[in-house]
């Protein structure tokens, strides 16, 4: 688990939420300035057994071990940069841990229930047993189109992508940029023939774009506003165009609704730290 820092519900008379609501929202998807109660966000408690989605950091510097979730500092010892779950009940072995500076730290993947405030752990497993294998890798990024172009092999160094990268940080409603193999893929706003025509003075290999909805300020701007309003938020970041991932303790799919009804549905998407056991 690592880093991006991270990243709100309208309420208005019965008589004019039919039409209001839904200009209100879209305008805050296009513009997040517009004004949101970030606060109305939920903080949704576990009802049951819960797990966490791999393997966690637990680190032990005073009388209870605690979990870390979110991004931690791969010092020695590792520090935590998340949030800090205070455990009870698990079992320490001297053999899966490791010691320095008078803090004893380990990873395990956990399971058990969560008040909002104290993990319980029923069940725990190791770094040392735990099968990699069964947590998946998240699902790559795809290409921006489906054949992507090259004109100038010589234009296709290092040195040329580095050039590219600057450039397309300036581009006119500059979106997003990701590397898929060897292909810049690069979405605007606006102007995607111009964008492409410039970005062709500095690279000449495999080259899609496209066009977003959302520049990347005004995902920024929501990522911010999250970050302030959303109470279980560990991370948050955009990969691709129109897209926000964040990561918040634990959602049983209210936090997901909100972020639908405050954004514009489909451009936050939300994934827990714990999930059902």
């Amino acid at each position: 688990m690592r880093i991006s820092a991270a990243f709100a519900a309208l309420t208005l008379t019965a008589a004019l939420s039919a039409c209001s609501a839904d200009t209100d929202t879209d305008k805050r998807a296009v513009d997040p300035s517009a004004g949101t109660d970030a606060t109305a966000a939920p903080t949704p408690v576990a009802d049951g057994s819960v797990s966490t989605t791999g393997l966690v950091t637990v680190l032990k510097a005073g009388a209870s071990p605690q979990m870390c979730l979110g991004a931690i500092a791969e010092s020695s010892p590792p520090q935590c940069t998340g949030r800090e779950i205070e455990l009870e009940g698990l079992a320490w072995s001297p053999a899966d841990l490791e010691q320095a500076g008078g803090v004893e730290w380990g990873s395990y993947a956990i399971t058990g229930t969560f008040d909002g405030t104290i993990f319980t752990v029923t069940d725990s497993i190791p770094a040392a047993l735990y099968d990699v294998a069964a947590t998946p890798d998240p699902a790559p990024l795809a290409a921006a189109c489906d054949s992507p172009a090259s004109t100038d092999p010589d234009l296709a160094s290092p040195k040329a992508l580095d050039a590219t990268m600057t450039a397309v940080a300036a581009l006119p409603g500059y979106a997003s940029v990701w590397l898929t193999g060897k292909t810049i893929n690069v979405a605007v706003t606006e102007d995607a023939a111009g964008a492409e025509t410039t970005l062709r003075e500095t690279w000449g290999g495999p080259l899609c774009v496209t066009t977003a909805e959302h520049t990347e300020a005004e995902l920024n701007a929501i990522g911010q506003e999250m970050q302030a309003g959303v109470p279980s938020l560990l991370s948050s970041s955009s990969p691709q165009a129109d897209a926000i991932e964040a990561e918040v303790v634990f959602d049983d799919g209210s936090i997901q609704a909100w972020a639908d009804k405050t954004y514009g549905k489909g451009l936050v998407r939300i994934t827990s730290a714990l999930v059902p056991a």
